[in-house]
């Protein structure tokens, strides 16, 4: 394996942690921003108003993005084992 090919599965992995990762990500700050927004309007400093919310909201992210995610990660492992037998 050449230095660029290992650059270009490294490239390949971080492109693929952040197709993964970035949708639940953004949904994270969104709801926390809203929180945070609502809990400075009604000056409510309830720790677990923060939690809560974000983990249902994490949790139905999750369900709605499962598909696109295992989709990404099973092409990348696809792309991956194509490579390790081109090797052999």
């Amino acid at each position: 394996m050449t230095p660029a090919e290992a650059l270009d599965i490294m490239r390949d992995a971080l492109l693929v942690t952040l197709m993964v990762a970035g949708p639940l990500m953004a949904v994270a700050l969104v709801i926390g921003l809203s929180v945070s927004l609502l809990q400075a309007l009604t000056q409510i400093q309830e720790a677990t108003l923060a939690f809560v919310p974000k983990i249902v909201v994490m949790f139905l992210a999750s369900l709605l993005f499962l598909p696109f995610m295992l989709a990404t990660m099973t092409g990348f492992m696809e792309r991956i084992s194509a490579r390790i037998i081109g090797f052999g």
